[in-house]
């Protein structure tokens, strides 16, 4: 069992690591370093899985496995907002395009291996597995609109197709093993971390071939949303090399 001591001193420590960051950004950023390096590095010093400011509520680590990078990169950028070219912030905040291409070797040294890993955690956990609810739902709206029949909870017949549930009954199910209220609405963030949950319930109750059939269509409804986009790299870095 923690001690409230070592919790204090765990919460002081990334008090101090995420000051750290802050500083480095600002300072990064002001002596002309390329901002989404300064950027990448102020995330490798970062600390907090979660913090409030400014009235709002920010999870950045998802069941501690799983990095919300961009949200952070939100954060940090809001501090020097004044100081980045608007076009490129907007870009990366709002479409995913970073202003560099780095390769994963790049990225690595920059947040660290055990960020990066957490954040392909997330990629694959809630990026890739939102893909696959929408690929799942616009082959049902496909082949509704083939027969002839009008759209109708494309959403709830999509859940079941993959995890053989109702969403409304794995929404119970993820509430009461994470013990959280169980109400009418959801917030983002609770969304996020449900769908990491859907994600690690898939794996644990999926035959292999099924897990790889399924992500591949996660992933090949992204490509096609990227193509759409005129997107050319992936958050990903070592995804890049996948795009068509």
């Amino acid at each position: 069992m923690v001690s409230e001591e070592s919790r204090l001193v765990a919460t002081e420590s990334s008090a101090a690591g995420d000051a750290e960051a802050l500083r480095y950004l600002k300072e990064a950023v002001a002596s002309g370093k390329n901002w989404y390096l300064s950027l990448l590095g102020a995330i490798g010093l970062w600390s907090s899985a979660a913090e409030d400011y400014n009235d709002r509520s920010y999870v950045y680590l998802i069941d501690g496995e799983a990095f919300d990078w961009l949200l952070l990169a939100e954060r940090l950028c809001e501090t020097v907002a004044e100081l980045l070219p608007e076009g490129e912030m907007d870009a990366l905040l709002f479409h995913g395009v970073p202003p560099l291409k780095l390769d994963a070797a790049a990225v690595k040294e920059l947040i660290g291996e055990q960020k990066y890993g957490q954040y392909l955690n997330y990629f694959y956990g809630v990026t890739v597995e939102e893909a696959l609810l929408l690929a799942v739902q616009e082959a049902i709206d496909k082949e509704r609109w083939v027969q002839g029949l009008r759209r109708s909870h494309a959403s709830d017949e999509a859940y079941h197709y993959i995890y053989d549930t109702e969403k409304d009954e794995l929404l119970k199910k993820f509430r009461q093993e994470k013990r959280h209220v169980q109400r009418q609405s959801t917030t983002l963030d609770e969304m996020k971390e449900f769908t990491y949950w859907l994600f690690k319930y898939r794996l644990k109750r999926c035959e292999k071939a099924r897990i790889a059939s399924d992500t591949k269509k996660g992933l090949d409804y992204l490509k096609r949303q990227w193509r759409q986009k005129g997107v050319s790299q992936a958050l990903a870095a070592d995804l890049n090399a996948s795009l068509p």
